[in-house]
């Protein structure tokens, strides 16, 4: 309850109105129903059982409304569920963060409007540990091109990587266009659609 009116408050100072703020994943459904939010914000663990109340509950909210923004919080770096959380609409419009991000005020915003913007924000923690899986099926891709593909992953823009990694925006975009070819993604027609495919190709690995 602390840190749903914590969240509450935080929001409303940012100018976030807000529908509805509820305690279970039963009462979400019901306020989802009642108020069609333009985004949710919901913890994986919720009563009564403290487990994965709240991703189960998010997943059939976007069975039902597949572009539905959702932004799931957790304490733990749990890499299964971002699987889950990417199933419905090509894994737009979801963020997957550690509580331990609400701290830093201004990324979290960011990362909410992301989201509500229909993009994707998966926490920095839960992209490494990703990276560090013993099997991964991106090595054709060179130590520049992960360290780029990571950033995306988190949401940065293509001025943010080349600011990250000390490089001109000119040198990143060269580095995504050799990440579509090494992913097959350089047919796609939209940007938009490519930096989400490779996105996804990198997380579902």
């Amino acid at each position: 309850m602390l840190l749903r009116e914590g969240l509450r408050s935080l929001l409303e100072r940012f100018e976030f109105e807000i529908a509805a703020s509820v305690g279970d994943a039963e009462a979400l459904a019901s306020a989802v129903a009642q108020h069609g939010p333009d985004l949710v914000v919901t913890d994986i663990r919720m009563p009564p059982g403290f487990r994965d109340e709240g991703l189960r509950a998010a997943v059939q909210l976007r069975a039902t409304r597949p572009e539905l923004p959702i932004v799931v919080l957790s304490h733990y770096v749990e890499t299964r569920y971002v699987g889950t959380l990417l199933d419905f609409n090509d894994g737009r419009a979801i963020g997957y963060l550690l509580k331990e991000r609400v701290a830093d005020v201004e990324e979290f915003v960011a990362s909410l409007r992301r989201v509500a913007a229909g993009g994707t924000a998966v926490d920095p923690a839960v992209v490494k540990r990703l990276v560090q899986r013993q099997h991964d099926p991106l090595d054709q891709l060179t130590r520049r091109e992960r360290d780029v593909l990571v950033l995306m992953a988190e949401g940065h823009s293509n001025s943010r990587v080349a600011r990250e990694l000390t490089v001109s925006e000119a040198a990143i975009g060269k580095h995504i266009g050799s990440i579509m070819a090494k992913l097959d993604l350089a047919h796609e027609d939209v940007e938009a659609n490519r930096r989400v495919k490779a996105v996804l190709a990198f997380l579902r690995a």
